[in-house]
C-alpha cells in the first residue's frame, strides 16, 4: 500500500502540486450532484479547519486550477470550481494512477478473517 502512496505523492508533485492540493481537486471534482463545493464542505471531507482549507484554495486560485464565485442565492456562500487546468491535472493523473493499479494487481494478498 505505501508503494502506491509513495507513488502517487510522486506523480502529483510531478504535476507541480501538492498531495493536499490533489485531494482538494479530486473532492471538487468528486462532489456529490454538482460541480463545486464551498469551503465548508471541503473542509469537512479533508478533515482540515476551515481556514486551512481557505488557504488551499488561494494556492490552488494562485495556480489556475480553481476559482472562488459566489452563490447566485446566497452571495455570501462562495462556491470553488474547477478550471480546465486542474481538469486537464486531474485528467492526466487520473490515466496514470489507473496504469500503476493495474502494474501492482495481483501483488497484494489479503488475509483470510475468522
Amino acid at each position: 500500500m505505501r508503494r502506491y502512496e509513495r507513488f502517487s505523492e510522486n506523480a502529483v508533485q510531478a504535476e507541480g502540486i501538492t498531495p493536499l492540493q490533489y485531494l482538494l481537486l479530486l473532492h471538487v471534482k468528486g462532489f456529490p450532484g454538482r460541480e463545486w463545493a464551498t469551503v465548508g464542505e471541503l473542509a469537512e471531507r479533508l478533515q482540515a479547519k476551515q481556514h486551512g482549507v481557505v488557504a488551499l484554495v488561494s494556492r490552488c486560485e494562485a495556480g489556475g486550477l480553481v476559482e472562488r464565485r459566489a452563490n447566485a442565492q446566497d452571495r455570501r456562500r462562495v462556491e470553488v470550481h474547477l478550471l480546465p487546468a486542474g481538469e486537464a491535472i486531474l485528467t492526466h493523473l487520473a490515466a496514470i494512477h489507473r496504469a500503476e493499479l493495474r502494474a501492482l494487481q495481483g501483488k497484494f494478498t489479503v488475509p483470510h478473517l475468522p
